[in-house]
């Protein structure tokens, strides 16, 4: 039964689905859930389609059952692959599926700018691709690396709790490790991934400060690391980074953070003026003056480095807001509602 659903969702071309005992099995289209079941499911049928997304998994739902979540990820051969968080809500069992595709879908036709896709020319430091939840950052991530792939003879590691994208070898050589089946954790998979011989480590997420002060090492040592953090714009990033250690060691951090850091890129999804969901990214690139500021925590400065910063293929979110704007891909009142600045963007617009 609960393949009916994974066809339907794929079919539809959803993003998630959704089982939760109390409403109807739905998918997300677009940012709208529309509901795809007969009826509401209620605790025992919800048990049965969980169990049912174990079965196919080929995965034991021991860990689920005993602590209340779990993640992984599964394939259905002809169909696609599918991320998952099972849960436990009101008592009763629950899950939200993930679609992804069995390919990794081209970057032009998901509107990625070729400036973002440049990141795959960077041979070291830190490039951190941030937004929040559901904001396409791991395909973007995956779109890079696809790209270094096809390009580059290099070792990529990747370390993913859980894996979404296969990677095949092409130029380079893909190992691709999942958090928990492959290896322990994070802090451990990237310790043993420096004798490795890596050239490009790529992160699923920087989590805790022990994760990302082992990362700020890796990139240190001449590696490029990507790496998503749940932030939206590069100052948010920078302070998030910052602020997970204790007081003592801050300004130790900055400065670290302020050799290491390549790029920042935030990007966020929003409705397109054609029905669909259109991409907006703000890009940040180091350069001395913002590298000067995050040593002297004056943060709340680098917004206006980003704007003025276009011949260096930087832009803030607004800016490339204004952008879609003019190009007709998004409505005045989608543009003036995403944007960090309103009444500006107000102006702007005219």
């Amino acid at each position: 039964m609960v393949m009916d659903y994974l066809k339907r969702a794929v079919e539809d071309q959803a993003s998630d689905l959704f089982i939760v005992a109390g409403g109807c099995v739905c998918e997300k289209l677009d940012k709208r859930l529309v509901n795809i079941s007969d009826g509401k499911v209620f605790a025992k049928e919800t048990e049965t389609l969980i169990m049912e997304i174990y079965e196919l998994a080929g995965r034991s739902p021991e860990r689920y059952l005993q602590r209340g979540d779990d993640d992984f990820s599964f394939s259905v051969g002809g169909l696609a692959r599918f991320r998952v968080n099972a849960y436990r809500q009101r008592g009763s069992l629950a899950a939200v599926v993930r679609v992804v595709a069995f390919d990794i879908p081209s970057w032009q036709s998901l509107s990625i700018p070729e400036e973002v896709m440049n990141l795959a020319n960077v041979t070291h430091g830190m490039v951190l691709v941030t937004g929040t939840a559901g904001s396409g950052k791991s395909t973007t991530q995956a779109c890079i690396l696809d790209r270094i792939n096809k390009e580059r003879e290099s070792h990529i590691i990747t370390l993913e709790d859980p894996i979404e994208y296969l990677h095949r070898d092409n130029k380079s050589i893909v190992s691709q490790r999942e958090i928990a089946i492959d290896t322990e954790d994070y802090p451990s998979a990237l310790r043993a991934c420096l004798r490795q011989a890596p050239d490009v480590i790529l992160l699923g997420e920087m989590r805790d400060q022990e994760t990302i002060h082992t990362a700020m090492t890796a990139a240190e040592t001449g590696h490029l690391l990507i790496a998503t953090l749940h932030t939206k714009g590069a100052v948010n990033t920078i302070d998030r980074i910052v602020d997970t250690f204790p007081s003592g060691q801050q300004d130790q951090i900055r400065v670290q953070l302020s050799m290491v850091l390549h790029t920042v890129v935030s990007q966020q999804l929003l409705p397109g003026a054609a029905g669909d969901l259109v991409p907006a990214f703000e890009i940040m690139h180091m350069n001395n003056a913002i590298r000067s500021l995050i040593r002297e925590s004056k943060t709340h400065q680098i917004d206006n480095h980003i704007a003025s910063g276009g011949e260096e293929g930087m832009v803030t979110m607004d800016q490339y807001i204004l952008r879609l704007y003019k190009a007709r891909k998004i409505t005045a009142q989608t543009a003036q509602e995403f944007a960090d600045n309103r009444e500006q963007m107000a102006r702007r617009i005219g």
